[in-house]
């Protein structure tokens, strides 16, 4: 996990951002990059700074958020129910560090739902070309709804964490896809079908 830190500095010009966004399963991918940035500032190869953690959870299992949002360091367990499936541990063996990290850093946490996880995958889609899977729309959604409450500057930096492909959680999907077209395996076919699509305004 915290190679994910390292390389989010070393993309960022040998520095670490001064907010970042993590999806939480059983916490510990938040607390090894907020101790990699820490590393890399105590062996000088960063400068010093703040970056403050944000954890990001499912409303249908979100106890490290709870945690964060209440300032307790009791994590009650909860039973899953979201349809982000990587990210429902209801029990997560690091997530008191998790807590503890982002309320160390200046940090917080939010819940998604299931509407919102959904939409911000399609948003993803559509304004980055990333089919991220649900624990992308769980970290986006978390995200905005940081940005809206005054939490997260809109003019500061924002490193969001999109850790899978879409095509692991695709089912999520099925009744929400309009655009479905059944062609010849033929590239000039597929070109005309894809014309034909961005023309009625079916894709972008």
């Amino acid at each position: 996990c915290k190679p994910v830190g390292y390389e989010t500095a070393a993309q960022r010009g040998g520095r670490a951002p001064p907010h970042v966004v993590v999806p939480c399963a059983g916490g510990a991918l938040l607390t090894k990059i907020a101790r990699a940035f820490q590393e890399l500032q105590d062996f000088g190869l960063i400068p010093a700074g703040q970056t403050r953690m944000y954890a990001a959870q499912a409303l249908g299992c979100g106890p490290i958020v709870t945690m964060i949002k209440q300032d307790t360091e009791v994590l009650v367990p909860v039973k899953p129910n979201t349809i982000a499936k990587s990210l429902a541990i209801g029990n997560p063996a690091d997530g008191y560090y998790a807590y503890r990290a982002a309320k160390d850093s200046g940090g917080y946490g939010e819940h998604a739902t299931e509407e919102e996880i959904v939409e911000s995958m399609g948003l993803l889609a559509r304004t980055e070309g990333i089919f991220a899977e649900t624990a992308g729309g769980v970290t986006v959604a978390a995200t905005r709804r940081l940005i809206e409450a005054g939490r997260i500057p809109r003019d500061e930096p924002i490193v969001i964490c999109i850790t899978g492909s879409g095509l692991k959680t695709p089912d999520v999907l099925h009744d929400r896809l309009f655009a479905s077209v059944t062609i010849r395996p033929q590239l000039s076919v597929f070109d005309q079908a894809l014309a034909d699509l961005k023309s009625k305004g079916d894709i972008a």
